[in-house]
């Protein structure tokens, strides 16, 4: 597990005071000599992580999912892929940073992998739009989507987004028609897709590539209509601290609210402190766990997987009345 980082969170304050007391022991001529007090340490420091993360409220897995630190789809593929072979373009307008479209293998399974990119540096972010596409990103993914099937590729999306680009351009390129395309085609795609939110998954902007036969979300990540600050502001006029704290627990955005709610089909879990303290090992649960259910959906004819995405897609938010007495 790594240790101290430049950005702290502040509920993970007792935990940094902890593993800077541990830095100075390691930093000591003879640290063996304090290898008890080390180890002991680490166990109260692991402990409390891992009580700490246990007891996250709504809007601290919000921070979580944003930390700059966490794992994006571009660390993803690099950790779990090999033979990637990276895909531009929607033939149409031009090649949009903010989504990654590539030929992969996880394992030994070929995948074709489409993601939000953020970027980590400030040319990258500006360049990807800090994970906001435009419609031309849309349409690139949904091109390489059908490359996919065309091929009988499995189809793998990391959704990590906090909503489609709002901008003018954007807007006259048509990006509500892009994403709406994209729900429709990817719900009668002939092949294997499974998509994982893996920080953020704000909205259209994360719907447009989130529509599949299994849909996860890593244990700190958030879904949902609206951002925490975006609801505050509709309601309350400001988002502070405290507004974005009710909203992004009425908005029921954890990987928990939405697999009790049946938008999600399962949650991954992430080590111990959120895949930021330990990108390797999650980047390498998350391969496996997607390698597992592709093979278990490849088992289904091309037409049996359309009739049961799109029965998937039609259950959500159905209620039914029990019997009156």
């Amino acid at each position: 597990m790594s240790t101290l980082t430049s950005y702290t969170l502040d509920f993970e304050q007792p935990v940094v005071e902890i593993e800077r007391q541990i830095e100075a022991l390691r930093s000591r001529g003879d640290a063996a000599a304090y290898a008890r007090e080390i180890g002991e340490l680490e166990s109260t420091r692991d402990r409390l992580l891992a009580k700490t993360y246990a007891a996250l409220s709504a809007w601290q897995t919000v921070k979580v999912a944003r930390h700059p630190h966490r794992p994006q789809s571009a660390d993803y593929m690099r950790l779990m892929c090999r033979d990637l072979c990276e895909l531009h373009g929607d033939r149409r307008f031009g090649d949009d940073q903010a989504i990654v479209t590539a030929l992969a293998r996880i394992g030994s399974t070929k995948v074709m992998l489409v993601g939000h990119r953020k970027g980590r540096s400030t040319p990258e972010k500006l360049a990807c739009n800090f994970g906001c596409a435009h419609p031309e990103g849309y349409r690139k993914a949904l091109h390489k989507m059908k490359l996919a099937e065309k091929f009988g590729l499995p189809i793998v999306t990391l959704v990590d987004t906090p909503g489609a680009y709002p901008g003018v351009g954007s807007e006259q390129r048509g990006v509500a028609e892009a994403i709406a395309v994209n729900l429709r085609e990817m719900s009668r795609l002939r092949t294997p897709i499974v998509c994982v939110i893996i920080g953020e998954g704000g909205s259209g902007g994360a719907l447009g590539i989130g529509i599949g036969d299994r849909v996860a979300m890593l244990e700190h990540s958030w879904y949902s209509v609206i951002s925490p600050e975006g609801c505050a502001a509709i309601l309350w006029k400001e988002a502070n601290d405290q507004t974005n704290s009710i909203a992004a627990k009425a908005l029921a955005l954890t990987a928990a609210d939405n697999l009790r709610n049946g938008l999600i089909d399962e949650v991954v879990s992430e080590p111990a402190g959120g895949a930021h303290r330990n990108p390797q090992a999650m980047a390498d649960a998350l391969g496996g766990w997607i390698v597992e259910t592709l093979r278990e959906l490849r088992r289904f004819k091309p037409e049996t997987l359309v009739r049961r995405r799109f029965d998937k897609i039609r259950r959500i938010g159905s209620l039914s009345e029990g019997a009156h007495s």
